[in-house]
């Protein structure tokens, strides 16, 4: 009969700790990029029927109301069956909140165009920022309190350049915003596969939220640069 002395368990059991830790994160990581993908694919759904159909925006006010309302039942729900359904249901609105805002870009000289690239862009970062994280497996938890305290700037500098009507500030912000998610993106998928995120259904909520804001964040440069 074999016997392992102390250190010899302890080590057999760090190493099984270590194996079961990224076997889980692994399992995470695939959900979330299974999910990420179909909610994707909603969204897009979503957005091109209201463009076909023109429907008007539902207004700054609603759009709040309903996306807090949302979110906040994806983390109720995150547990259960019936988060995935929150999940869809707020991706799929704010593939709806998107169908106006195409409908404007569409409009205008090369507006298909601009559509296409700032799509393809936000294809490429994503990718490419995620597979470098993958690849390197470099911890990018560092960066949490730098993009926090940069949304919050972008976010009360965006309500700024609203209420005064200042052309050169939203495309400011909109340049930072791009960074600001392609740190996100290091960001989370780094969580992912360290173990700092363990449910999927909120990892997926994040990734979407951030390919979100930085498609729409290089639309609107894409679109600036078109009009000049």
């Amino acid at each position: 009969m074999k016997i392992l002395s102390r250190s010899t368990a302890r080590d057999v059991q760090s190493v099984d700790y270590t194996d079961t830790t990224a076997s889980d994160s692994h399992k995470v990581l695939r959900n979330t990029y299974m999910l990420l993908s179909m909610t994707l694919l909603f969204s897009a759904l979503t957005a091109g029927l209201s463009v076909a159909f023109a429907v008007p925006g539902p207004g700054i006010i609603i759009t709040l109301v309903a996306y807090f309302g949302l979110l906040f039942a994806v983390t109720k729900l995150r547990n259960s069956g019936w988060g995935i359904a929150a999940v869809f249901a707020l991706t799929g609105f704010l593939g709806y909140t998107l169908g106006p805002i195409l409908s404007v870009y569409l409009k205008m000289p090369g507006g298909s165009s601009i559509v296409m690239t700032a799509m393809g862009l936000t294809g490429l970062i994503f990718m490419g920022l995620s597979a470098y994280v993958l690849v390197s497996k470099r911890d990018f938890s560092f960066m949490g309190g730098f993009l926090m305290a940069g949304m919050i700037v972008a976010l009360v500098a965006s309500l700024g350049a609203i209420f005064f009507q200042i052309p050169a500030l939203s495309l400011a912000i909109s340049g930072v915003m791009v960074l600001l998610m392609s740190g996100m993106i290091l960001f989370e998928t780094s969580n992912i596969i360290r173990g700092g995120e363990t449910n999927y259904i909120m990892a997926t909520v994040s990734l979407y939220i951030t390919i979100f804001n930085l498609f729409t964040s290089l639309l609107q440069l894409l679109g600036f640069m078109e009009k000049e």
